[in-house]
């Protein structure tokens, strides 16, 4: 497969990309830094550019049969626009180059999974990450608007543990306590479902 990956130098992407990588995947990567994938430059299409620049990723996206997107904001807590200008930026870019498959990183707690959360998780969404989550919210509105065949997916709490290989994803996962993931799970499945016609057109909430 052909595949553009979003937000590879952060640490989830980082495991998209070495999933994709080991797979043996044809990869694409638009970043505004593309000094830090010097690793495997060799081994990668790196153009650089910002993801919320319809023109850069339509730069990006032509050719490709499907796109990954990890994006994040580091260890902010303000969102700053990247997730709804990404997401403009992507629909148009996707339609303009007629590529359809999108996997799209979101976080537990956005939108209607906020339904099935535990008590803990809905008083950390609900305000220490409530500016994420709002512009998450607002960017899946958008990218739910177009016609792509889309993925959300939405991981509990990160963790930077090696990965289990052994997770529950579904559609729908009721919550206790403060559940986690790792990174490198969620890597590995973001790549997954972006090959797997099973998961198009359907969210996936991970967790431990």
């Amino acid at each position: 497969m052909k595949v553009l990956i979003l937000g590879a130098t952060g640490p989830t992407g980082g495991r998209v990309l070495a999933s994709a990588l080991e797979a043996g995947d044809v990869v694409s990567v638009l970043a505004r830094r593309p000094e830090a994938l010097a690793e495997v430059g060799d081994r990668i299409a790196v153009l650089q550019g910002d993801a919320t620049s319809v023109d850069d990723v339509a730069r990006a996206v032509e050719g490709r049969d499907a796109v990954i997107a990890a994006l994040g904001r580091g260890g902010s807590l303000h969102a700053e626009g990247l997730f709804t200008g990404a997401a403009r930026a992507v629909v148009k870019a996707m339609n303009r180059a007629g590529v359809k498959r999108l996997v799209w990183l979101s976080s537990y707690g956005v939108g209607e999974t906020i339904r099935t959360a535990s008590l803990p998780q809905r008083l950390v969404y609900r305000t220490i990450l409530r500016d994420i989550y709002a512009d998450k919210a607002a960017s899946e509105r958008i990218l739910r608007a177009g016609d792509l065949e889309l993925t959300i997916v939405y991981p509990t709490t990160l963790t930077n543990d090696p990965a289990r290989g052994a997770y529950r994803a579904a559609e729908s996962i009721p919550m206790r306590g403060m559940p986690r993931i790792s990174r490198a799970d969620v890597g590995s499945f973001m790549h997954k479902a972006a090959h797997d016609p099973e998961w198009i057109r359907r969210d996936a909430v991970i967790a431990d």
